[in-house]
């Protein structure tokens, strides 16, 4: 088990920034994935990027390559996903989810324990 809880959401004109954060709590001391998934009204769920519990094996996906930057503290067992450049198409709740697993394969495997999400609104 691992439990989530982000913050950082909120309204943001387009181009501009924000930074969410994902705070941590497992209840065992293996390493797990952690990734950040937005899901916009009407469509599929989409993974955005992940990193190991350890700060390693980062992997985008490309929508989110170039604009977003994931990062992970291990000692605080926090994660941040900084935004930058956010379109009206960014609006969307976003989510941090894990699951323990190898770190290689963070990037494909389904992941089981989530947050409740954060809502982003980027308004023209």
């Amino acid at each position: 088990q691992v439990d989530l809880v982000e913050s950082g959401g909120g309204s943001v004109q387009a181009g501009g920034s924000l930074t969410l954060s994902c705070e941590a709590s497992p209840h065992t001391n293996h390493r797990y994935c952690l990734g950040w998934f937005r899901q916009i009204p009407g469509k599929e769920r989409e993974r955005l990027a992940v990193v190991y519990s350890d700060g390693s094996n980062i992997n985008y996906s490309n929508s989110a390559k170039g604009r977003f930057t994931i990062s992970q503290d291990a000692a605080k067992n926090i994660m941040t996903l900084q935004m930058s450049s956010l379109q009206p198409e960014d609006t969307a709740m976003y989510y941090c989810a894990a699951r323990y697993g190898v770190d290689t394969l963070c990037a494909t495997y389904v992941y089981k324990y989530w947050g409740r999400g954060t809502q982003v609104t980027v308004s023209a």
